[in-house]
């Protein structure tokens, strides 16, 4: 099985359009594209009956304390864990292209709704923004689908977002309501045919 994309290469940066921030001079980052990058996939082994997709930031700091504070920095060796921007279920089997923008187009404040994906069987999840806003009265919601990178302004440590594309033995996945990719995992298990995966990197650090 194969997952790639006409956004970004493998290993190589993701457009700033694709983010859910980009660096400024002014104010360190400021709001942008938001859009779902272009992925495409092949090889789909016998035995799938449905697809699954996980975008994961695996350098996003668990120590909180001087995230995106002045004058200081996240230093590389600062203890790392999962971040997850997309939980996308019950993708068919004859679905190979998800195209660029069409599941987020746009910061949403409070999130985009879901978890029902229009005009289509799939499913989305919450993504951790949920979670990250959830004190915040002019962003907490509910954040279903796609919402792209914006890692620490001040982290010395440049991010790595994983396109993970799992191939089930089964149609649906069997979670609902405001599900999570915790939830999700658990579900996967011992459903799993195949994997691939599409790593990009990206970083605000420009923006000091």
């Amino acid at each position: 099985m194969k997952i790639w994309s006409h956004s970004f290469k493998e290993g190589s940066a993701i457009p700033g359009d694709n983010a859910f921030a980009v660096p400024d001079p002014a104010t360190h980052v400021r709001l942008a594209g938001n859009r779902n990058p272009h992925l495409a996939w092949d090889d789909i082994p016998a035995g799938t009956a449905s697809l699954v997709l996980l975008c994961i930031d695996g350098d996003a700091p668990t120590v909180g304390t001087d995230v995106n504070k002045e004058g200081r920095t996240l230093p590389v060796d600062l203890p790392r864990g999962d971040f997850y921007h997309w939980v996308l279920v019950d993708i068919p089997t004859d679905v190979s292209t998800l195209a660029a923008g069409a599941y987020s187009d746009g910061v949403t404040p409070k999130g985009k709704p879901g978890p029902a994906v229009p005009g289509s069987a799939m499913r989305h999840g919450l993504n951790d923004y949920t979670g990250w806003f959830a004190q915040d009265p002019d962003m907490a919601g509910n954040y279903f689908g796609y919402d792209g990178p914006c890692p620490p302004w001040n982290d010395e440590r440049v991010h790595h977002y994983i396109f993970r594309l799992y191939a089930l033995d089964i149609e649906r996945l069997p979670v609902s309501g405001r599900f999570t990719a915790q939830d999700v995992l658990a579900a996967m298990h011992g459903h799993i045919v195949d994997e691939a995966q599409l790593i990009g990197t990206y970083t605000l650090k420009a923006a000091n």
